[in-house]
């Protein structure tokens, strides 16, 4: 067992013991995730380019705290539906390399469907 899967067991386990589950479906996960992908946006919404890579602590310990909670309810999904994250991931970079070939792409933030 790694620490994802301790994190996954601690999580079904917060869950069972709130009697939460039947709360967990994939269509409310996916929204509580879209959710906390929002509250993250808006620690950032109307920062400069500049100010949003010099955040202050409070707004570092914000951002922070923001994430876990994408990580944490991504993770649960994935757990609900059976999805290897890191096999998932490990895939998805594959795709996006030939997706995204260095020697056409380097430098530029062009989608692959505009070269």
């Amino acid at each position: 067992m790694n620490d994802l899967d301790d994190i996954k067991e601690k999580l079904r386990q917060f869950a069972q013991a709130r009697d939460w589950d039947q709360f967990h479906s994939p269509k409310n996960l996916s929204m509580a995730l879209a959710g906390e992908a929002g509250e993250l946006l808006e620690l950032f919404q109307w920062l400069t380019e500049e100010q949003s890579r010099n955040l202050t602590q409070k707004q570092s310990r914000a951002v922070e705290e923001e994430m876990a909670d994408i990580f944490l309810y991504l993770l649960r999904l994935a757990d609900k539906l059976s999805v290897d994250l890191l096999e998932s991931a490990k895939n998805k970079m594959t795709i996006n390399e030939q997706k995204y070939p260095a020697s056409k792409v380097k430098g530029s933030s062009k989608k692959y469907t505009e070269y």
